[in-house]
Parts: structure tokens; sequence; C-alpha cells
């Protein structure tokens, strides 16, 4: 097999920046200014100095990206590839943004050629933004499951993903199942996809509002009898769809009591927002090992409220970094750490670029289970982004600025955009650049 040689930049996390607090983050990095990364059937197989790896390896073929900087591939824990469509559309709470426009949009869905179209439309814009590997809600259509997979599969890429799952008559016509139809469609698309390639399976019921006890009871048992798959849905990220929730299960002692007494919570689990949080329930994913999905785009958007990143970290809570698209206003993981460098800036942190570039790669893939994403060490997936420091003129003057690699990586992660991804390889394999 041929040897590719990645020259530039490198940045790679030894430890979790977050476990002694911004000013020791870091310590938790190895950088180098001339660095390279070599790759060999979709692997890497060395990270070291530039000119030491030429000369170990000089039938390696040459990718120098200059003062590019080499980091792994975004990964985004939790999105929603059909409504692609409706990204950024105007201004409402959850309940009426779903009802407004997800609803409508995920009909669509039916129709396996529009899947496909967005299925395609959506990895696409991921890769353009440095994104390799993403974990979506499908909708309740095996079809866009389907879609959704292959896709990937055509583009090399990991992902996880599930068929949305919802049976109450909160969901619409044409988007009810039941318990039974979940359960067994949900099934078999885990024997068709879980484990193909480079394809994780994720149970997914949408949320308890959308779903009746006898689904997610369904939902438990099955994830029971298929342990290695992911489950994810949402937490507590509105104020008013907790009432919402406490309505409708009144003997519940909070919300994610609802998920609970059906056996959906664990340390493959992927809770999306986990906003506004009890005790005891911060509590009880510390406990199990789940994993929080981070949105900051959308928690602004949709006016959600401010996630606790700095308190949920400091009690132990594993969290990773997510788009949340649609709902989230943009694709681009660089605008996604620069929302949360805000939000936790409310909440009075400042988050180091060294924790917001692990969020964005390691501490995402350790929510999907995947030690070979998300780093730059010798045998990981050769899932790369390369960035451009210098993208726009505003980002180059203040780059030029800089004393260290954090004060240049920084203005990208705060002003940057696709522009700023100036290559991206999945398996080793360049698909932008």
């Amino acid at each position: 097999m041929e040897k590719l040689l990645l020259l530039g930049q490198t940045l790679a996390f030894t430890a979790d920046p977050f476990a002694n607090g911004p000013d020791a983050a870091p310590e938790a990095a190895r950088y180098d200014s001339r660095g390279g990364v070599l790759v060999e059937g979709g692997r890497i197989i060395a990270v070291a100095g530039a000119e030491a790896l030429r000369a170990e390896h000089p039938d390696a073929q040459i990718a120098d990206h200059g003062q590019g900087l080499i980091l792994p591939g975004f990964v985004d824990a939790h999105m929603h590839y059909p409504q692609t469509g409706i990204v950024a559309s105007w201004g409402k709470r959850l309940i009426d943004w779903l009802n407004g426009y997800t609803f409508p949009e995920e009909m669509r869905f039916d129709n396996p050629a529009y899947a496909s179209d967005v299925a395609a439309t959506t990895l696409d814009l991921a890769l353009a933004n440095g994104t390799t590997t993403l974990t979506s809600y499908c909708t309740i259509h095996p079809a866009s499951v389907d879609a959704f997979f292959a896709a990937a599969a055509a583009r090399g890429m990991r992902v996880a993903g599930g068929r949305t799952c919802m049976d109450r008559e909160t969901a619409p016509d044409g988007l009810r199942d039941t318990a039974q139809s979940a359960y067994d469609e949900s099934k078999a698309l885990i024997a068709r996809w879980h484990g193909r390639g480079r394809a994780t399976y994720a149970i997914t019921p949408r949320f308890s509002p959308t779903s009746t006890e006898a689904q997610l009871e369904a939902l438990g048992a099955l994830w029971a009898e298929h342990p290695d798959c992911l489950m994810q849905t949402h937490l507590a990220e509105q104020t008013d769809e907790i009432e919402w929730v406490m309505g409708m299960y009144p003997g519940a002692e909070d919300y994610l009591a609802t998920y609970e007494a059906h056996g959906l919570i664990g340390e493959r689990a992927i809770f999306g927002h986990a906003i506004h949080l009890t005790e005891r329930e911060t509590a009880r994913l510390v406990e199990t090992g789940a994993g929080i999905a981070h949105c900051p785009t959308s928690n602004t958007f949709i006016g959600s409220g401010l996630f606790d990143l700095p308190g949920l970290r400091a009690a132990g809570a594993r969290i990773g970094l997510a788009t949340d698209t649609g709902g989230g206003s943009s694709f681009s993981m660089l605008r996604t750490m620069a929302a949360a460098y805000e939000i936790a800036q409310l909440r009075g942190t400042a988050l180091h670029p060294a924790q917001l570039l692990w969020l964005a790669t390691e501490g995402s893939a350790r929510l999907l289970h995947q030690p070979g994403i998300g780093r730059l060490v010798e045998g990981a997936e050769a899932d790369l982004v390369v960035l451009d420091l210098a993208s726009t003129p505003a980002i180059s003057q203040r780059a030029r600025r800089a004393e260290d690699i954090w004060e240049a990586v920084f203005p990208t992660i705060m002003m940057g955009d696709d522009r700023a991804v100036s290559a991206t390889y999945v398996a080793g394999q360049k698909v932008k650049g």
C-alpha cells in the first residue's frame, strides 16, 4: 500500500485538557511547528517531525500543507440530517419549530430519492467544513436510514445514526409509528447496517413527549439485546419542554427518569442538550457514564438556554460538541466551538482553545465510543482536517500577532468557516482541498 506523508503544523492531545482547568490546558497537547502525519491503509502509522519522517520514509507520497494546522477530523455528536433543508429557519420555540418546520420536512423522507439527495448534500457540507464523523437522527422511514448510511459508505465516512421513533399523538399523521413497528424496523436496520463498514447504529426515540411508555419500553428492550449500539435522544432542552414532559409523566421524578424507567440510560447513551438538569439528573448521568452532546448554536438560535459546560465537566460528566443542524444554525464545528466559548463566558469561564478543539474531536469521539477517531496518534483512523490559520484578511491580520499556536488558532475558531478548511481526509483519502 502506498504511504502518504502530510506535512504542516501538527497538534495532538496527550491528555484531557479539562482535567486541570483552563490554565493547564496547553499541557495536554503536543505541538510541532513543522510536523508530519504518515498514513497507510487508511490509518495513521506515525506522527513525528517532518524531516525525520521524510528521512525514514523516502518512498512516501508527499502532501505538503505548508503552515496548515493538521488535526483529527471534527466529530459532530448530534445532528439531524433530514433538517438540512430547513436550517436557519426564522424564529420559534422548540415545540413550534418542530410543528412548523421539522415535521413537515421530515414527511418528505418517505421518498427514497429525496432522502438520498439530502443525505448526500448533508455529508458533503460536513466534509467541506472538516467534519469527518457525525451522529444523526433520521426519520421514521427506514429508507431515510438506508440513504444516510449508504451516502456515508460511498464517502468512506464513519458515522452513527438511526430511525427516529415516535408513536404518541403529539407526532403528526405520517410521522407516527407504533411501539411494535419501532422495535421491528429498528431491529431490521441494526441487522442491515450496524458494524457494516464504518457504520454504527443508534437506537433513537426522538424524546419522551413523542414516545409512549410502551415504545420506550420496547426500545429499551431492543438496546438490551444490542448493547453495543448507541442510544440517542433529547433531554431538558427547554423549560417549557420539561413542563410538557412532566405533564405527560406525572409519576416521574424528573425528565431523565422517563428514560431510566425503561432502561434507556447507560454509557452508550447520548443525550442531546441537557441544559436544565436537576441535581439528581446530573448525578445519574455522571454515575452511569452517559454522554451529553452540547449544541451551542442551537441553544442560542432557538432560545433554549445556557448549557453549564464548566459545571458539568467539574461534576465529571462526559461531554462532546455538536451542531444540532438544523436547529443549530451552522454546519461548521468551528462556529460551534465559537458558540461554546461564548456560552461558557456567560457562565463565567473562558474556555481555552485546547479545550474547544478537544471537545470537537476526541471529546465527541468518546461519546461515540470510537477511540480510533478524533485523535492524532499512531494506529488511529486517518480522518483528518487541515486548517488554514490565515483564511480571511481579518483572521490573517490577527494571527500574524500570535506569540504561540493557541493565539494563532483562536481567531480561526472564533471567526473561521469552511474557507478555513484547506483540506479534509477520510481514511487517508483527500475529499476536499
